[in-house]
């Protein structure tokens, strides 16, 4: 892939550090769903289409259900509701990753969007059918707030990438 004009070249991400991220993500979220925060975005995902856009060969599908998974446990969901929704938005994020990666972290916000509304619409059906429970209103700005966080949680994300492997004067990256 032929990188666009006046971009940085990045290390490659560690994987601990991915690990790490998915960690402290998943741990937030968990703390958000303790104090009764559910109008906060869902930063678990937003960690995960971030991955899934920048390292598609480390992280997929897969992991993308165990951490549904893990969340279903969480919040004594349904079994399979939030797995459910996050593979749909990491396989709408691995069709999407080769444009996105061509335009900043802003204007990836608005291609992200669509992404994080149908993952929203999906969970919201699923629990329509299983529960017969409408969405509460505090849901619904989710996924703009997440489009919103996109662009902070992106540069975080991508930091430890841009730093220089060693300084040297002589060569200009």
């Amino acid at each position: 892939m032929i990188m666009p004009a006046g971009r940085p070249l990045l290390l490659p991400a560690n994987p601990k550090f991915i690990v790490l991220s998915f960690v402290l993500a998943l741990l937030l979220h968990m703390l958000m769903g303790l104090l009764g925060w559910y109008w906060l975005p869902d930063v678990l995902a937003i960690v995960m289409v971030f991955w899934t856009v920048h390292q598609p060969r480390r992280v997929g599908l897969v992991l993308a259900f165990v951490l549904g998974l893990a969340l279903d446990v969480h919040e004594s969901a349904l079994l399979g509701q939030n797995a459910l929704s996050y593979v749909v938005l990491s396989g709408l994020a691995t069709v999407a990753q080769r444009r996105m990666q061509w335009f900043p972290l802003r204007e990836q916000a608005l291609q992200i969007l669509p992404l994080f509304v149908v993952a929203a619409v999906v969970e919201w059906l699923t629990r329509l059918v299983a529960h017969d429970a409408w969405p509460a209103w505090s849901q619904l700005p989710g996924p703009l707030l997440q489009a919103a966080l996109w662009p902070l949680v992106g540069a975080l994300l991508l930091a430890p990438q841009r730093r220089a492997f060693e300084r040297d004067d002589i060569r200009p990256l």
